[in-house]
């Protein structure tokens, strides 16, 4: 089931998020509406936040390539355990901050642990977009946004922009 994704500013989106202590049914189809949501906004990444949800769950699936099989990761209480010295800039983007784009520097490579959807302990090192992609939503579980790395001026034009577009339709 699609679920509404939250626009900014949304008091939740800026709230630590809390660990998944038990793995529930729930929790899984959760899951799978957030796949079921971010495939169809289209995103490549998506965190319980973005969807009211303050609980420690990102989905990701950064296959972009025509014809390539989806690679859906569903990842419960993912945390970072090692990041490189290597830095990679990519313009980011966000489901709840539509249409606005902006350069954030991050770790090219990071190496992630979290629990699976079958509750088994993993962990995988991360470069490129999927590295990118999953520090932006783990980024989320702790209440920050892409636009808390830009300036201070840039940050508030675009919160404005979003501010005039939750108007909008709201109208509708």
């Amino acid at each position: 089931m699609k679920r509404p994704i939250l626009i900014h500013p949304d008091p939740r989106l800026k709230k630590l998020c809390a660990p998944v202590a038990d793995l529930s049914d729930e929790l899984r189809i959760l899951a799978d509406d957030m796949l079921e949501t971010m495939y169809d906004a289209p995103g490549i990444g998506l965190a319980a936040p973005q969807v009211g949800v303050l609980q420690r769950l990102i989905v990701l699936d950064c296959v972009k390539e025509d014809g390539a099989a989806p690679r859906p990761l569903v990842m419960f209480n993912p945390e970072v355990v090692s990041r490189s010295e290597a830095l990679n800039t990519y313009e980011e983007g966000c489901l709840s901050i539509p249409d606005q784009y902006a350069e954030v520097t991050r770790p090219a490579e990071v190496e992630v642990a979290w629990i699976d959807r079958d509750g088994k302990a993993r962990q995988q090192g991360f470069d490129g977009l999927w590295a990118t992609c999953v520090q932006h939503e783990i980024d989320h579980l702790d209440g920050k946004l892409f636009i808390d790395y830009l300036k201070p001026l840039k940050r508030q034009l675009i919160t404005r922009k979003m501010v005039k577009l939750k108007r909008e339709r709201a109208r509708a």
